[in-house]
């Protein structure tokens, strides 16, 4: 039996680590499974985190950052700091206010959210309890009409972006979460979409190559896609140098550096070993953005410092929307952003700006 929601943030919660630990006692066991698990033996998944760490930052003493800051601008939105809320399906499985929550949260810390296609809230009813820009994430529908038409749902409630997930054209393979025997239960069924109806299969035919890798989306639908929208389109999930420069050549406005937190093919790399070549091949052309084991501020220092706009959190959030709902992912965000900040100071960086490969060892 899980315990409700805390209504109140415990003294001994100071970092996400915390609440990874708490959220275990307010999260089913099946949807704790599918939350904390990855691709088959979970090499990329420990591998995200680990990284991280293999990363030294070196202090600088007696610099003048007084009245430093943390803000940054992200496609056209000026934000209090560089944290930006990634896209997890049916957020009420771990919380009765799902993605509702997690949006006002990062409204209210000046920050920006990526609401899910998996959403168990409709797209429209999560926009109007937004207390700040919104971008939309979004999944290839089959084809191009029900795509265009989830696309003209997000414009017209306000969704400043679209976060195109590239990397997941069929799931990986969650030994984790079929062990825990997991799925979706009706109180957060995926409310925006309808579920894909894949070709009939003849004897001998292949579930992924002939079912769902032929609903797929190429490189051409990615460019007639950037043509039917005003909204910047974001692709997410790209690791080789050479995706992150057709991405810039068709017309993408930003890219994010994923695994899809180690949830899709397990030996993939961390997103941390190639976040270099990626920003050198798109050498400023759009803003790049990582996911993938963030967990403290100096791992944001560390992305930016290797070319990163701005960094993106999945579980951790995840972890404190189960453990008090709002006020928990609020409190998380400040909890990143102090780190930042301290981190900045420490570095002598006295805006995001000042971060590069100078505080790097």
């Amino acid at each position: 039996m899980t315990q409700l929601p805390l209504t109140a943030i415990p003294p001994d919660i100071v970092s996400a680590a915390d609440y990874e630990r708490y959220a275990q006692h307010y999260i089913e066991a099946a949807a704790w499974a599918y939350l904390q698990g990855g691709a088959a033996d979970e090499l990329t998944l420990a591998a995200n985190c680990e990284s991280w760490s293999s990363l030294k930052l070196w202090p600088r003493v007696l610099s003048d950052v007084a009245h430093g800051h943390t803000r940054c601008t992200l496609f056209g939105d000026a934000l209090a700091h560089p944290i930006v809320l990634a896209p997890v399906a049916t957020q009420r499985l771990f919380h009765p206010e799902g993605e509702v929550a997690s949006v006002l949260a990062a409204g209210v810390m000046g920050g920006v959210a990526v609401v899910s296609t998996q959403a168990s809230f409709t797209l429209e009813d999560v926009a109007t309890q937004a207390h700040g820009p919104l971008w939309f994430q979004l999944y290839w529908q089959g084809g191009r009409a029900e795509t265009l038409e989830l696309i003209k749902r997000a414009e017209a409630a306000g969704y400043r972006a679209l976060v195109f997930t590239v990397d997941a054209p069929v799931s990986g393979v969650r030994n984790r979460e079929q062990r825990a025997a997991f799925s979706v239960p009706s109180s957060a069924a995926q409310v925006n979409v309808k579920t894909l109806t894949l070709p009939t299969l003849e004897q001998g035919m292949s579930a992924v190559f002939d079912g769902f890798m032929s609903l797929a989306p190429t490189w051409d639908d990615i460019e007639w896609l950037i043509q039917q929208t005003h909204l910047p389109i974001i692709l997410k999930g790209v690791l080789h140098p050479k995706d992150a420069k057709l991405a810039v050549a068709v017309g993408a406005a930003g890219v994010v550096v994923s695994n899809h937190g180690g949830r899709v093919l397990d030996s993939a790399l961390a997103t941390f070993d190639v976040l270099a070549g990626v920003v050198s091949v798109v050498d400023g052309a759009v803003p790049v953005l990582i996911d993938g084991g963030i967990r403290r501020g100096t791992d944001i220092v560390k992305a930016l410092a290797l070319g990163a706009s701005a960094v993106m959190i999945g579980r951790p959030y995840i972890h404190a929307l189960a453990t008090a709902g709002a006020l928990g992912v609020a409190h998380l965000i400040r909890l990143l952003r102090e780190e930042l900040e301290i981190s900045m100071a420490l570095t002598g960086c006295k805006t995001l700006d000042d971060i590069n490969v100078d505080v790097l060892y």
